[in-house]
């Protein structure tokens, strides 16, 4: 079936998503990974993906482990470093398909406050025509709850849905749901898919 609403993901598709890279510029290698090893911050960070508050969900983590106060905290009064760069081409191929009339929805998981911060950050993430974010609906990907959320309020039918997320349990629960999808491992994939389905020409992908 013809794509006929192209859904992108935000972090490591738009935006590079990488704490562990942050911290290891930071703190160094070593620490870092002493301190991934001893406190699940990407679970906390699932925690606010979900709805939790931003900046008392990490406080209240920092807490828990004194040793690693000053760091963990840094997830939020640094957030913004650790929420950068964005990729470039991925925002040209946003702009350009919404430049060609195709429908162009964000799903993504990110909590409330911090998607303030980004959406203040980034002008391309206020260009979506709809933004499912999962610190709204109060679920994460891959849940299957969130693509069906997405479902009820898009207005188009599964199977005419093209979603790009560098994560594969994301894109297998986006399939399992009937939608198309894509893999990200790089603007370019994306780029000469978009173009094999018709949505840009080779130079608007460029």
């Amino acid at each position: 079936m013809p794509v006929d609403l192209v859904i992108f993901d935000i972090g490591n598709v738009l935006i590079e998503w990488q704490p562990e890279r942050y911290y290891d510029t930071v703190i160094g290698r070593d620490r870092r990974e002493a301190m991934f090893a001893e406190v699940d911050l990407h679970g906390m960070n699932d925690e606010v993906d979900r709805g939790a508050d931003f900046r008392d969900t990490i406080y209240a983590t920092a807490e828990r482990y004194p040793e690693w106060r000053d760091e963990i905290r840094m997830w939020h009064d640094k957030w913004a470093e650790l929420a950068t760069p964005a990729i470039d081409r991925s925002v040209r191929l946003l702009r350009a398909l919404r430049a060609r009339g195709v429908p162009v929805h964000a799903l993504t998981n990110f909590g409330i406050g911090s998607f303030e911060v980004a959406a203040g950050m980034y002008d391309f993430l206020n260009e979506f025509d709809a933004r499912h974010i999962s610190g709204h609906l109060g679920v994460i990907k891959p849940d299957i709850r969130i693509y069906e959320l997405v479902e009820d309020s898009c207005g188009h039918v599964p199977e005419a849905i093209l979603f790009t997320d560098d994560r594969a349990d994301n894109i297998a629960a986006a399939e399992a749901r009937g939608w198309q999808t894509h893999l990200f491992d790089g603007p370019a994939g994306w780029a000469n898919r978009l173009v094999a389905e018709g949505l840009l020409t080779s130079d608007e992908a460029a």
